[in-house]
């Protein structure tokens, strides 16, 4: 099969795109031919070694996967070959990855991918909507009636955490780079976007949630707490998960005055019940068309290290570039 793959980690280009042995499903694996999947910070950093992981020899990259069922191993218990599937959570803790015509998956990481939605939009939504979901429903709490506030609405996590909020029942104010950014993040059910430059941005969302937000979405590197602080209204909670290496100041006084609590999570930390939980409702919504994570463009699978540079620029530089997912079609 073709896959794109490392023998060491490093910049973009060590990624390689050549001919691997076909996988062979383990008992519990199901052997998935993979027709999307996508590219996610994550990935730039276990490739670059900037999150060191104990890899396989040669490293599969990625973690995102949509395709069809080819094989099963004799425990399978749910799947059957000739199934759609999408996943995530591969290509960590020592798993190989996704991007190659064929992936071996545990059942556990697996979901049925619902009719009249494309391999395309389940890839591009898998990482990124189960972390929102795990944000906002098992770390926040986040209610119908509630406000959230969106520090980062545009990118990959962003729109998904704008689109589940909005399913579940909640307004939301969020903050884009440019006015494209802005109107789209309008088209998916924002109620106020603001350019985060903007001097007055606390006094603005203040304005348009006197009470304060219910919750605050950290999606940047650099959390800005004494922002988010100021923006939280009573018993607030505030999500962080992004910036590992940050170390910004801490309003520790307004902070425990109002109440408020930070909440802090690695998506593949989750277990797969958790994982699994968090799927049954993304299902749900891609079927109703309630979540649909932008793509920025598609590329073959051997322009994978044409997607890592750009990934890179947009998360680490800050660039702009895209405006959605990095999808790969082997």
């Amino acid at each position: 099969m073709k896959a794109a793959f490392i023998t060491e980690t490093g910049p973009p280009g060590v990624i390689r795109h050549g001919d691997l042995p076909d996988p062979v499903p383990g008992p519990r694996e199901v052997l998935v031919r993979v027709r999307a999947c996508a590219i996610n910070p994550i990935d730039t950093y276990i490739r670059s070694g900037v999150v060191a992981m104990s890899l396989p020899a040669p490293f599969i990259v990625g973690c995102d996967l949509a395709g069809d069922v080819v094989a099963v191993g004799a425990d399978v218990a749910a799947l059957r070959p000739g199934m759609r599937v999408w996943g995530s959570n591969q290509g960590l803790l020592g798993r190989q990855g996704t991007f190659a015509e064929l992936a071996a998956v545990d059942e556990r990481w697996l979901y049925p991918t619902p009719d009249g939605v494309a391999d395309r939009d389940a890839a591009a939504a898998a990482l990124v909507s189960i972390t929102a979901h795990l944000g906002l429903v098992s770390h926040a709490a986040l209610g119908a009636g509630e406000t959230l506030f969106v520090n980062g609405g545009s990118g990959g996590v962003g729109t998904a955490v704008v689109q589940i909020a909005r399913a579940l029942g909640a307004r939301v104010l969020a903050t884009a780079g440019t006015e494209a950014k802005r109107a789209a993040l309008l088209r998916l059910g924002a109620a106020a976007v603001f350019d985060y430059r903007r001097d007055d941005l606390v006094a603005a969302v203040r304005a348009a949630a006197p009470e304060g937000v219910n919750v605050y979405w950290e999606t940047q590197r650099e959390p800005a707490f004494d922002q988010a602080v100021a923006m939280l209204g009573d018993r607030g909670r505030m999500v962080v998960m992004a910036g590992r290496d940050a170390r910004p100041p801490f309003p520790v006084g307004p902070f425990y005055v109002k109440g408020c609590s930070l909440h802090g999570f690695a998506m593949f930390k989750a277990d797969c019940h958790e994982q699994a939980a968090a799927a049954a409702d993304i299902n749900r919504w891609l079927a109703a068309g309630k979540l649909r994570v932008p793509i920025d463009r598609v590329l073959p699978l051997a322009a994978t290290a044409e997607g890592h540079a750009l990934q890179e620029a947009n998360t680490i530089s800050r660039t702009g570039v895209l405006a959605g997912k990095i999808v790969v079609e082997p």
